[in-house]
This record gives structure tokens, sequence and C-alpha cells, in this order.
């Protein structure tokens, strides 16, 4: 959560003029004394004295021919006494007294936008530019008014007014980034901080919303740079350091993060945005108590604060108490209905357990759908791409395209697509890139990071580049743009990948599966239609790593050694349950669990303590840690004999890539596609008899399996071959059916479009 600053608005008062004349020509000396008086007041005013300062405007007001100007000073000091009444009484005495006092109308505005009496400050603002049109000061705080009731167009406008009025106005370039950047329009943003600090170098606060923006462009470096240089301006400037913390998260220094996060906080205890950030931080880590405890206190602060609730149900989600979750992320839409990043987390954590029905989560999909569409402008309904290609231009839209399950899955893929049928084009989503990035980006003729801009723009964009199918790969996980797919900017849209689920987006023409992982009886359950791949719908990049596959280690060890790499969010009671009926029918064995969040000793203690309550003693389990490579990721599937999935959200990349190891692996038959990915990867793996039915099947394949060892060696000593063989691996086979399958929707689309323009 970054924190910004606010808009700059000012506040007129009388400022000492040449002092007014009499009829003969001679200085007026009861206006010479009122003006000395409001100087005075003024002066102290400056030095906080604003009791003294409100007698010099009072004993101005008994002087001066004309008392508006200092009814007005006087209004000043009564709001910033806090006296909002008196204050406009003050201003609209100065009214009466001089009917086209411009300023007065000012001060009033400002008073009104400081109640957040929005559309009566615009009024007032209005008013003062009728008789004034060319009153720079009013255009500014008009646009902070109009900015605040989201008419950002015509905020935009009055900026720009403001500084063709007055071009070195330091707050109207503030104020003009500050609305460029709500509007996600960053590149304009930095453009009108820069030139604000061009007039004033020094201001802390221009420098913290740079640094905003800058962030929002994947300019890390630049980010972290402004913000240093806010805090050197301000050391005691706690949004600066907090947003310091966020960019040093996004590189991975997280220690770094957090120290920054803790300064904050240090300033300023109830910066609800730092105990919000550090709880992310902390659960990077697998902290998952203190993580807690963090937001809890981020609540405390703000009640209301929906991205708190947000994280919380992410939180809860990662300890496995799903139920709580779903209310916590339902919390955060009551507070904001169209908090996507929300009902994204909610639909996720909807796959985790069987207590809602696939069509349930089908309505919820939808809801999602229909509060994307009403954020959509005007959806493109002709494009620019030719009705006739060559060869068709396919978008890939991913915050993935690195080292991510997604990554693997998609880099030998790229490799063998056929640039003479496919011409591929990257969105990525993420302003984060690695080597298996750098590896892949050569595959794609244009490579677009939409990263920083609006849905609009990046739909604009997306439009523009002539794209036939564009594809999601990330449905409902971290930076999704699924509402960029809302503006409809291609022909044909397709969701892949990412999760097997629906993304509820009417204007998502298809999700990409194959007949085992969506059999015909389940196609109910999208909002897309169905196209299914002959085989498999993914197949996995071969490692590249050496990492040779050994004889089961049960061989010597005289015991079987189950195991898990799968989240320990997909462990759910059900699943420990099951698992420990395995564990006491197979005597001496164990379970291996290699997961994330099992850094943390709290969670290793609980794990142990659920077990412990299904009468599985700590002695028969074996915890870690994620490893520091993938070579050592890999070689820990060499202490594992039978790889146990996980249901209802079984495991997809830890799977595939237990079976390269040689590690056959135990799941459950679905009823969604995301469950019924288990049955597909078995399938294709010629692996069938490893789909239990249901809980006691599953129990009994374990068992069975498990005694005999001599069966288990033998599969172990060929299954990398087996699978390197099958859809699941051959990738060269697996792009044939990938373009074959984009070409036969391109087909259908153009025969249900045949005479139109494109």
């Amino acid at each position: 959560m970054k924190v910004g600053g606010p808009e700059m608005g000012l506040f007129d008062r009388f400022r000492s003029a040449a002092p007014s004349r009499t009829d003969d020509g001679k200085p007026d000396t009861a206006e010479q004394d009122a003006t000395r008086l409001i100087d005075r007041g003024h002066a102290l005013e400056a030095q906080g004295k604003l009791d003294e300062a409100m007698q010099c405007y009072l004993d101005a007001i008994r002087l001066a021919p004309n008392p508006a100007r200092g009814h007005l000073n006087r209004g000043n000091v009564l709001l910033l006494q806090g006296d909002l009444d008196g204050a406009l009484k003050a201003f609209h005495t100065a009214l009466e007294h001089q009917p086209d006092y411009a300023g007065a109308y000012y001060n009033i505005g400002n008073a009104l936008l400081g109640n957040r009496q929005l559309d009566e400050a615009v009024a007032s603002y209005r008013s003062a530019l009728r008789i004034n049109p060319d009153y720079a000061e009013v255009h500014c705080s008009l646009g902070v008014a109009l900015k605040e009731l989201g008419q950002c167009d015509e905020a935009v406008a009055s900026y720009r007014r403001a500084l063709d009025i007055q071009p070195d106005f330091f707050e109207g370039h503030l104020n003009l980034g500050n609305v460029m950047h709500a509007m996600k329009h960053s590149k304009e943003a930095v453009v009108s901080y820069r030139r604000a600090l061009e007039i004033q170098p020094d201001f802390a606060e221009a420098y913290n919303c740079l640094g905003l923006a800058l962030q929002d462009l994947g300019q890390s470096g630049g980010a972290l740079d402004a913000f240093k240089v806010a805090i050197k301006y301000k050391p005691d400037h706690a949004e600066a350091h907090n947003n310091l913390g966020i960019v040093l998260q996004d590189i991975g220094k997280l220690d770094d993060a957090m120290a920054s996060y803790r300064l904050a906080l240090s300033i300023k205890p109830d910066l609800t945005e730092a105990h919000c950030n550090l709880s992310i931080a902390l659960r990077k880590l697998g902290q998952m108590e203190s993580a807690m405890v963090n937001c809890e206190r981020a609540l405390e602060i703000d009640p209301d604060s929906f991205h708190a609730y947000c994280h919380m149900g992410n939180i809860l989600t990662d300890l496995g108490q799903f139920d709580r979750a779903e209310t916590t992320y339902r919390r955060a839409l009551e507070i904001k209905p169209d908090y996507l990043e929300a009902h994204s987390n909610l639909l996720l954590t909807l796959n985790y357990a069987d207590n809602h029905a696939p069509l349930y989560r089908l309505e919820q999909a939808r809801q999602y759908g229909r509060v994307v569409a009403s954020k959509v402008g005007t959806r493109f309904s002709e494009w620019q791409c030719d009705v006739q290609p060559g060869r068709l231009r396919v978008g890939l839209v991913s915050g993935d395209l690195r080292k991510h399950p997604v990554g693997y899955f998609l880099e030998g893929l790229l490799a063998n697509i056929d640039p003479t049928r496919i011409e591929l084009l990257a969105y990525p989503t993420n302003p984060n890139n690695d080597d298996l990035s750098a590896r892949i980006r050569p595959y794609f003729s244009a490579w677009h990071s939409l990263f920083g801009k609006n849905d609009e723009a990046a739909a604009h964009l997306i439009h523009a580049d002539g794209v036939h199918i564009l594809i999601d790969l990330s449905c409902h996980t971290a930076y999704n743009r699924l509402p960029v797919f809302a503006w409809k900017p291609v022909p044909v849209q397709v969701s892949w990948l990412g999760l097997p689920a629906t993304t509820g987006v009417a204007e998502m023409d298809y999700v990409l599966g194959d007949s085992w992982a969506i059999p015909a009886e389940s196609e109910n359950q999208f909002s897309e239609a169905v196209w299914r791949m002959p085989e498999s719908y993914l197949c996995l990049t071969v490692p590249d790593q050496s990492v040779d596959v050994v004889p089961p280690p049960a061989l010597v060890a005289g015991c079987v050694n189950f195991g898990s790499f799968n989240n320990l969010t997909k462990m759910t009671d059900a699943v420990v349950a099951v698992w420990a009926r395995i564990l006491h029918s197979v005597p001496d064995s164990q379970l291996l669990l290699k997961t994330k969040q099992l850094k943390d000793p709290a969670t290793r203690e609980q794990t142990r303590q659920r077990f412990a309550a299904c009468g599985i003693a700590p002695d028969r389990l074996v915890l870690g840690g994620m490893l520091t490579s993938r070579d050592d990721h890999l070689a820990a599937y060499n202490k594992v004999d039978i790889a146990l999935d996980t249901f209802p959200y079984p495991g997809v990349t830890t799977s595939v890539e237990a079976l390269w190891m040689g590690v056959p692996v135990l799941s459950m038959q679905g009823n969604s596609f995301l469950s019924c990915t288990a049955a597909s990867i078995a399938h294709n793996a010629g692996l069938p008899d490893w789909i239990a039915a249901d809980e006691a099947d599953y129990v009994a394949k374990a068992v069975a399996y498990a005694s005999d060892l001599e069966r288990l060696a033998a599969l172990r000593s060929v299954l990398r071959q087996q699978v390197l063989a099958s859809p699941l691996f051959d990738a060269p086979r697996f792009a044939r059916n990938f373009e074959d399958a984009l070409w036969g929707m391109w087909q259908r689309y153009q025969a249900g479009h045949e005479g139109r323009g494109s």
C-alpha cells in the first residue's frame, strides 16, 4: 500500500498593496492604519499567535473604510482555530461589504473543500472565476475539488488553465501530476512532478509523489532514488519511508523493506499502510503470526481499510482458514464493492475447499465480471487485425513471464511455435524480469509492458497492435489484468494456464483445457466456451537442471517416505485426515513436507499439532521450507518414494516435476477444472491407475503401492523416459496442437463474421 500526498490548495488572504487615497489625492490615513494592522496580523499568524493576529484584524475592521479584507483574514484565523461556521460567516461578511470579492469566494470554496462539501466548494470557486477568470489559485483549487468528485478530466483542464495563467505555479504542476497519477497516466505525472521540482527543488512531498509514479512505470531505480531524496529533505517523512520499503520489497530486499516500514512506524505509529505492508512482507517470509498481528493493528487504526481486510484474507487463506478468509474478503468488498483485487482473491480461495459447488463459484465469478464490465467505457467492436491473415498475431498477457510455474510451462512451447503460423506479442503486467524473461523475450516480436497503464490505455495499445487472439495467462492470480479483456481489444480472447477456472468475464471467449480436465458434464461451470486440446492442455518445459533419478529411498531405508511439496494452503483438514490414515496403515512410514510456509517455526509446530490430532507422532513428519535453487528443489524428490497430491486443489507444477524425477503421484478425481487437472496429468503420463475415486480408494491405493517396493522401483526406473515421451513434456507435439487450437478458434470467428469488416 503506497502513500502519496494530498493535493495542495491555497488560502487567499489580503496582501499589502499601495494604500488607497482620498479624493484630494492624499493617502487615506485610516486605510493606511488598517493595512499596517493586517500586515502585523499576518506576521503574528505566521508565528502561530492566532489570538493576537485576530485582534489585529478586528482593529483593522474598525478602522478601514472597506472592512472586507479584515473579515477575510479574520475568517482565515477562525478556520485555523477549527471554527468552520465562524469562518464561513466571516467570509460571507466580507462579500456583504464587497460583492465582487473573488478572494472571499475562493476562501469559502477552500473551507468547504476542507469540510468535504465538494459540490458547494465547486460552486464557490466558479463564482470567484466569474469575477476573475484569470485567478490561477482558484483554478488550482477547483481542480482539487473536481478530482475528489471523480471528475478527473475536468480537474486536468482546471490545472492546465492555472498553469496557462501562471506557468511557474508550483502547486499547479504538483496537483496536475497527482491527478495524472490517479488516472494511471504515470508518464505524464512524472513530467509534472519534475517541473514542480524545478520550481521548488527541496520539496520532499514532490519527490515522494515522483517516486510513486516512477514505481508504477516499473522504474524501481528511479523510484528508489526519489524516495531517498524525499527522506533527505524530510527525514521524518513516514510515508516516504513506507514507499521506499515497497520498492525494496519489489526488488527482493525484504529485510531492508521491513526496516523501512518499521522506521515509518517509529515516526508515525498509526500509519495504517506501513502496518499493512510490514504484514505483507512478514507473510512473504512465512511469519504468519507476526503478519496477522500487524494486519490486525492496521484495522484497529482504520476499521474501514479494505486493503487490510484483503491482506488479512490472504493470511487466513495461507493458514487454511478458508471460511474466515471468505468472510474477510467479503468485508473488504462491503467497504469497496469494486475492489477487484479482493474479488479475485476471494475467487481463488473458493477453490481450496469443497464447501461450495462449482456453480456457486461460477456465479461469484460472473459477479466479478459484472463489476469489471461496469468500469468499461465503449468496448471495441471493430479491430485492426487482418481478417485473412497469413499468420496469427497472438498476444500473451501475464505477470509471470519469468521464473514461475507459468514461465516453466511456457518456455518450451515458445521455443517450438512455428513463426510462419503464429507471431507472438508479449504484454507483461509485472515490472520484474529475470534470466527466464531474457531467454523467452526473443520469441516475441514485441514486448509491451502493461505495468503502469490503466485498463483503457492497455486495451488501446493491444488494439493498435492488430492482435487476432489475446491470451490471459493469470485468471484470478496475482498481476492479472482481466479488466483489460472486458474492453474486448481483439476479436478472440482465451484464458489458459494461470489458474484452471472460469474468469467470469463475459468478453472472454474461450477457456483452454482438455477432455480429462474439462469433461463434457462440467461445461456448465464456465462463463467461457470450452476449447479442448487433443491431449494435454499443458506441457512443462524440460528442466535444464542435471538432477539424476535415484532408486526409491525405501530400498535403502526399509520404510516408505511419502511426500508433498505443495503449498501448505492446499493441505486442508480433510487432506491431513486422509494422509494420517495412510501413515497409520503403512508401518514406519514417514511424510516429507516441503513448502515456503514451513520456514516459520510456528507454522511447523502447528502442522505437527494438526497431525497429532489425528494420532500421528511428530517423528513421522519431516518438515522443510523452500530450497534456494531449483536444482536442490528437484533433488529433494530423491528423498520421496510416493508423492501424495492435495485435494480438491491439486498440485500442477509440483506433480509434473515429481513425475520427471521418477516419483509417481497419487491424486484424487475431482469435479471441477482445477481438481480434474490431476486426472489430466495422470492420464497423459500413462498413470491412470494413480487416480483415486474417493478418500477410501486414495488410502487403499497408497497402501497397496507402498507395499510393493519392487513394482515401485521398476516404475521409477522408467518414469522419466515415459513422461518425456508423453504430451506433458513433448513440446514440439504440444506446439503443433496449440497452433491448431488457435487457428481453429480464428476460423470459427471468421465463419461467424463473414461479410463484416474487421
